[in-house]
C-alpha cells in the first residue's frame, strides 16, 4: 500500500477507508468530489487529504468533514496510439529536440505526480497545429528537470545543435525546463556564437494536464517564429503576458526568469523582447540587431567559477575557501553600482594574486555597473576587479565558465569577458 507523505490522522483515515495514493475515489463532503488520491509532503499537516480532480486541479479536503469515501474503478489505461503525421512537401522542416522539463511532462495517474514522461514525438502529436506550420522531426536528447542540468548537459545540447548547423532544417526547437533555461540559453549563445539558424528554447510554466497550460501555445509560437522570420541565433520563447495574446522571443543572454509561476515569468532585462508573436504578425524590436559574425563553435565549459552574492555580514572566510578549493574565477553580485564592503578587500586582493578572474555585476534587476562613481568602486578597480556593465549575473557566470575553458590565462579570460560576444551587454 502507498501512503506517500501521509501521517497521523490522515494516514489513519486512508488505512481505515482502505484507499491509498493513486486510487480513484468518490468523496462525499460538502459536495461530492471524484478524483485521484495524491501524495503529500511529510512536513504538512495531517488533517487533510489531497485529491486531483478530473479537470487536473488539486484540492485539499478536511478529513473531519468527509462523510464517506468510495473506491471507484480506475480508468482503463490503453497504450497511446500516436499517429504518424503526414508531411507536406510545401512546408519547411524544423527539428524538435526534447531535454525534459514541465513542457515535456504529464500526469502519472498511478501516483498523481507530474513526471517528465512525454517524448518529443508525443509533444508533436499532442499539438497537431505544429504540422500546419512545418514538418516536424523529433529527437529525445535526455529527459531531465532543468534543475538537474549541469554544464555537461549544455555541452551535449550544443554538440547536438552544432551537428545540425548546416542541415536543411529551417530552425530548431529545444524543449527545456524553465528553472535553469536562462543558463542553458546563455551557454548556447556563447558556445555557438554565430549559429546560422534560429534556435528557440521553449518551456512551460504549467504542465500539459492543466487547463491553463502554456505548453501548446509556446510551441506553436516557436514553430512560427522559426519559419516566418529571417534571423538566426539563440532565443527563449515564452508567454509575454499572463493571457494568451502575445508570445515573446527573448535574446538568450538578456533573459531572466523573474517569477516562480506566472506564464510570463521570463522577461528581457534592460530592454524589450527581440520579437513579439501575435495571432497575425511577428514584430521585431527596432533596437534588436543580432550579430552576424562567422560561425566558430567553441563548445567547452569549465565550472571552476562561483557566483557570490554580497550582503551585509558576508563572511570573508567563504572567499578563503573558494580560493583554496581550486576555483579560477569569481563573479560578484554586488550592491548598487557594483560594490562590496571593505571587509572583502583583503580576500579579493588574495584572489587576484592567485591569478583568479574577479568580475562585478549588480544585484539590481536593471542598470549598469559603474565603479568610478564612488571611492569604494574605485578601490575595487584598483584591486583588479573587472566591471561587467549590465551583464546579468547568471549570464556572467555562464560566460565565465565558457571564457575560462577557452582561454590560456587570466589576462586572456579578462579580455574575453569584456568583449560583447553574444549581445550580453546591451545599450
Amino acid at each position: 500500500m502507498s501512503y506517500t507523505g501521509y501521517r497521523g490522522k490522515g494516514l489513519e483515515f486512508l488505512k481505515k477507508s482502505k484507499v491509498e495514493v493513486g486510487n480513484q475515489v468518490k468523496i462525499h463532503a460538502d459536495l461530492p468530489y471524484s478524483g485521484i488520491i495524491m501524495p503529500r509532503y511529510e512536513y504538512l499537516d495531517d488533517s487533510h487529504i489531497v485529491l486531483k480532480l478530473e479537470d487536473g486541479y488539486n484540492i485539499g479536503l478536511d478529513i473531519g468533514k468527509i462523510k464517506k469515501i468510495e473506491l471507484e474503478p480506475s480508468p482503463k489505461t490503453t497504450k497511446e496510439n500516436i499517429p504518424k503525421l503526414e508531411t507536406d512537401p510545401a512546408l519547411p522542416r524544423i527539428l524538435l529536440i526534447s531535454t525534459g522539463g514541465t513542457i515535456a511532462s504529464k500526469i502519472d495517474y498511478r501516483t498523481g505526480a507530474v513526471t517528465p514522461a512525454l517524448t518529443a514525438s508525443e509533444l508533436n502529436a499532442t499539438v497537431p497545429e505544429l504540422s500546419k506550420t512545418a514538418n516536424i522531426d523529433t529527437e529525445v536528447l535526455f529527459s531531465e528537470y532543468s534543475e538537474n542540468l549541469l554544464p555537461e548537459h549544455w555541452i551535449k545540447i550544443a554538440e547536438k545543435l552544432n551537428s545540425y548547423a548546416r542541415s536543411e532544417y529551417r530552425g530548431i526547437i529545444v524543449a527545456h525546463g524553465t528553472d535553469t533555461m536562462q543558463y542553458t540559453a546563455a551557454a548556447l549563445a556563447f558556445s555557438l556564437s554565430g549559429f546560422p539558424k534560429p534556435v528557440a528554447l521553449v518551456g512551460s510554466q504549467r504542465s500539459s494536464d492543466r487547463p491553463s497550460s502554456d505548453a501548446a501555445l509556446n510551441l506553436i509560437a516557436a514553430a512560427r517564429f522559426l519559419v516566418e522570420t529571417d534571423t538566426s541565433g539563440i532565443f527563449v520563447v515564452m508567454h509575454n503576458t499572463s493571457s494568451d495574446d502575445e508570445i515573446a522571443c527573448h535574446w538568450a543572454t538578456r533573459v531572466r526568469k523573474n517569477h516562480t509561476s506566472r506564464r510570463n515569468a521570463f522577461q528581457t532585462v534592460g530592454g524589450w523582447p527581440a520579437f513579439i508573436i501575435e495571432d497575425n504578425r511577428i514584430e521585431k524590436d527596432k533596437l534588436f540587431n543580432p550579430q552576424k559574425g562567422e560561425y566558430n563553435p567553441k563548445i567547452k565549459f569549465d565550472n571552476r567559477v562561483v557566483l557570490v552574492k554580497y550582503y551585509p555580514g558576508f563572511e570573508p572566510k567563504i572567499m578563503d575557501y573558494i580560493i583554496s578549493s581550486g576555483y579560477k574565477a569569481i563573479i560578484f553580485e554586488g550592491t548598487g553600482l557594483g560594490h562590496v564592503g571593505k571587509i572583502m578587500y583583503d580576500t579579493i586582493e588574495k584572489a587576484k594574486k592567485k591569478g583568479l578572474f574577479v568580475g562585478m555585476t549588480s544585484q539590481c534587476i536593471d542598470g549598469m555597473v559603474r565603479m568610478t562613481v564612488y571611492d569604494s568602486g574605485r578601490d575595487l578597480l584598483n584591486l583588479g576587479v573587472t566591471p561587467l556593465g549590465n551583464m546579468i549575473p547568471e549570464t556572467a557566470l555562464v560566460k565565465a565558465m565558457w571564457a575560462l575553458a577557452n582561454s590560456k590565462d587570466s589576462a586572456e579570460m579578462t579580455k574575453i569577458m569584456k568583449e560583447n560576444i553574444a549581445l550580453e551587454f546591451s545599450d
